[in-house]
């Protein structure tokens, strides 16, 4: 191994330091990047001045929305580009209020999200790859060019969590297959880049936002500008406080962040140093009760009577501490108030400069990341009389442990609430003590020239580390399903007078369903070394381009889990009751070792023909690769005694794509449709099952815009058809399609802006899918309407109201259930009901 890792990086450095005598320059990527930054920046109110004429060329660089830099070797013209691509500009998120990630990718064509956890904990992918899972595995999330985590998908700790939306926001950059294979590792789906501004533009901006049906309020507010000729700063970021969208009982939103910039520019490049702090919490909404009737294949979904699951959760004002032991079975108290809970800590460095006729670029970041992560995670959900006969055997009694009948015996469990429901909940609480990453990125390109030919060669080095050091500790309870964050816990008692329950616990661990969750201790590193280059030839209208990425990657650590019950006085009153014998402890003398190793190759391959100055085709196929973390130990894939796989292949999976399409631009107009086909291995688990499938989608997508005076009209549309090709745990599943992949996902975005006011609609829809790989249940389609009314006061104030989900529509993103369930209820996540807020800020 150590040989090939010698010879691959005197490969790249070979080709990235040999040169032509009579070569010319052109700007790499890193440029382009900052220019889409500056581009977005200059979008600001005329009112606040620009310092584009400053002589720095990074400063300098092109305000041309076309060009792209995300995830290739250097930015270019789209048309020039054999890569399908989105920008979303830092405008659009403003005026229609998306001020947390999930929803705003919800805009970005391609790009499947299922936003129905809060402003984090989405589920995210491209192109019909396959979503068995929570997170982002095949999608890597950016900011500012470099990683937040090495892997999309953590468990309960996906990379959206711990990113914000607010003011320092220049825009979005999204790729959506191509070469994100190559020019970043574990992103063989494309890469979504959050990119910051840099002080190009001169003045700042204050704004207040209040929730109008709902209880938020937040100050945002960003400066930037010169210090110098050659010194720029920018600084910016939020605080705020209140339920959220959903009513929890509670303030769920609290926290803010703040990120500082400045750049130093000098003759052929410049260096930027920045930091960010965030600690913010926000709900962690979860599965919640939904009346589901009919037939399998033509369901009826609606609310349960007393709950609205787009408007309610499982959340309660009387329900906001989980005691369970932590990592070092010592008894702690959680606040489940905290919900999602992400603190991070960043500083780096960018810089760019010229050496020997090559354009070096190099991106460093250190995060230090904490924090947790606190929600419901209802298994079961069952009448009250039911759950209590499953629990407490027949003629066991049901009583209020807490809240404002604690105490009071439940006479008639089937009229409880109105709807008659009790729900087992698995709290879960996630100790993140280190998520810690570094990163650096190191590239140098360059253009020969000679003649009409142009060749540009990059070659790079890519070094990453991963902390995953999180403790999966739960606790059980049984609790009432009632509306606006008022349910309290219950309790049990057989017919004999044995409690089965104690203040509502049913046990200090994970009690319902446990072979899905369980206590869980890990401590674990892992390294990627990747070493990458490309050729790109243009011959007149024809370029024709290969790139190849090599990563090594190691895994190391230990990790530990609680296979059983043990019994524990938890409330020290010298008497063992039922709850406590069902205490989940960890054997602190011994743990399992995690000790293994993998390379990979990923390569792609293209052509682009520029048929005219407004019209261009291409043609590209590409294979990447994506190294399994943590999810292999959660999922039984390592040797408890070796820390070895106990299958080697599954370390890596890997996706082969092929794509082609066209792309036209002009006069106002611009269109990208693209056909695609890919294959995409999935080493996952199941509800703690362990399995390995393979999926293969073909589709095609569409991209247009249209710009005519004050009116502008984005749309997007994506058909997948996808089915599982192989599947090792459920054979029969082969030739169907993968839950809940829609046939359509579609977006479209009609906005008016004149000097004085702006109004815009987003209409954002899928159609209908299987709730799971069996396919019988189906899952219904649904379309949500954004939109917003922003009006200039003055030169400098501006007043805007914005609405989330203006028509209140019920639109589930996940059933739990793969048939009707027999008590006519059943589990589903949605997407958060409407919410209207209004903004003043104040540019200067």
């Amino acid at each position: 191994m150590h040989t090939k890792k010698r010879l691959l990086l005197l490969s790249v450095t070979l080709l990235t330091f040999s040169s032509p005598a009579m070569a010319q320059i052109t700007p790499a990527a890193g440029q382009a990047l900052a220019a889409g930054a500056d581009a977005a920046e200059r979008s600001r109110p005329a009112t606040m001045s620009s310092d584009a004429s400053q002589p720095n060329q990074e400063a300098t660089a092109p305000a041309n929305k076309e060009s792209f830099s995300t995830g290739v070797a250097k930015a270019r013209d789209q048309l020039d580009s054999a890569t399908s691509t989105s920008m979303l500009d830092s405008e659009t998120i403003s005026n229609f209020g998306l001020r947390d990630v999930p929803n705003m990718l919800r805009l970005i064509p391609g790009v499947r999200t299922e936003a129905s956890s809060g402003e984090g904990y989405a589920n995210v992918t491209i192109r019909g790859l396959p979503l068995s899972a929570n997170g982002a595995k095949y999608v890597q999330f950016q900011e500012d060019g470099l990683p937040v985590f090495e892997f999309g998908d953590i468990g309960w700790a996906s990379s959206d969590e711990f990113l914000r939306s607010d003011l320092n926001l220049a825009g979005v950059q999204a790729i959506r297959g191509g070469s994100a294979s190559t020019f970043a590792s574990n992103s063989p789906g494309g890469v979504i880049n959050l990119i910051s501004k840099t002080g190009v533009a001169e003045g700042g901006a204050i704004a207040t936002t209040i929730g109008l049906d709902f209880e938020r309020y937040r100050l945002d507010f960003d400066y930037g500008g010169r210090l110098s000729d050659t010194l720029r700063m920018h600084i910016g970021g939020f605080y705020r406080q209140g339920d959220g969208p959903r009513a929890i009982g509670l303030d769920g939103e609290r926290g803010g962040q703040v990120k500082l910039n400045i750049t130093k520019e000098f003759t052929g490049g410049y260096i930027r140093f920045y930091g960010k702090y965030l600690d913010d919490r926000t709900p962690a909404y979860s599965v919640a009760p939904i009346a589901i009737t009919g037939s399998n294949a033509n369901p009826k979904y609606r609310a349960v009577a007393g709950f609205d699951p787009t408007h309610d959760t499982l959340m309660s004002k009387y329900v906001t501490g989980l005691l369970t032991l932590d990592g070092n079975n010592q008894l702690a108290s959680y606040d489940l108030t905290d919900g999602q809970h992400p603190v991070v800590k960043s500083v780096g460095f960018e810089t760019q400069f010229d050496l020997a006729g090559w354009t070096i670029t190099n991106r460093t970041r250190y995060s230090d990341i904490s924090g947790g992560f606190r929600s419901a995670e209802q298994v079961v959900i069952n009448t009250a009389t039911a759950v209590a006969t499953q629990y407490g055997g027949a003629g066991a009694t049901l009583s209020y442990a807490n809240g404002p009948n604690a105490g009071q015996v439940i006479a008639n469990p089937a009229t409880l609430n109105g709807n008659g429901l009790l729900v087992p909940i698995n709290f879960g609480n996630l100790d993140f003590h280190s998520l810690n990453n570094f990163t650096n990125d190191v590239r140098a390109s360059r253009t020969f020239a000679m003649g009409k030919t142009e060749l540009t060669l990059t070659g790079g080095f890519y070094k990453s580390r991963q902390d995953i050091d999180v403790d999966y500790l739960f606790g059980s309870v049984l609790s009432e399903v009632k509306s606006d964050g008022e349910a309290a816990l219950i309790n049990l008692t057989r017919a004999n007078g044995t409690a089965v329950t104690q203040n509502g616990y049913y046990s200090y661990g994970p009690g319902f369903g446990s072979v899905r969750l369980g206590h869980l201790s890990m401590k674990s590193t892992y390294d990627v070394a990747a070493p990458y280059a490309s050729a790109n030839i243009k011959l007149g209208k024809l370029s024709v381009g290969g790139s190849l990425r090599y990563d090594f990657f190691d895994a190391e650590g230990s990790y530990r889990r609680a296979t059983g019950y043990s019994s524990l006085d938890v409330n020290g009153d010298g008497i063992v009751s039922s709850a406590e014998t069902r205490v989940s402890q960890f054997d602190l003398t011994t743990s399992s070792p995690l000790d293994y190793s993998t390379e990979y190759l990923s390569y792609s391959m293209s052509a682009n023909y520029r048929f005219s100055q407004s019209l261009s085709g291409f043609l590209r196929y590409s294979r990447g690769g994506r190294a399994n973390a943590e999810r292999l130990i959660r999922n039984s894939f390592v040797d408890l005694t070796s820390g070895e796989l106990i299958d080697s292949s599954a370390a890596v999976d890997t996706v082969k794509q092929l794509e082609g399409g066209v792309k036209y631009r002009n006069n106002g107009v611009t269109l990208q449709i693209t056909g695609f086909s890919a294959e995409a291995d999935d080493t996952n688990g199941f509800r703690g099952t362990p399995f390995t499938r393979t999926y293969e989608t073909k589709g095609f997508e569409f991209e247009g815009e249209f710009q005519r005076g004050p009116f502008r009209l984005n749309t997007g549309a994506t058909y997948t058809d996808a089915e599982i090709s192989a599947d090792n745990l459920t054979p029969s599943n082969v030739g169907r399609k993968p839950g809940r992949q829609p046939d359509w996902i579609f977006q479209a975005t009609p906005q008016i802006t004149t000097k004085n006011f702006s109004v815009g609609a987003a209409f954002i829809g899928t159609t209908g899918s299987f709730t799971d790989p069996s396919n019988q249940l189906r899952q219904p389609g649904y379309i949500t309407t954004d939109a917003f009314a922003r009006y200039n006061l003055t030169d400098y104030i501006t007043v805007s109201v914005n609405a989330n989900n203006l028509f209140d529509v019920l639109a589930i993103t996940e059933v739990n259930d793969t048939t009707i369930p027999a008590s006519g209820v059943g589990l589903a996540r949605v997407l958060n009901p409407r919410a209207i807020s209004a903004t003043l800020s104040y540019a200067f």
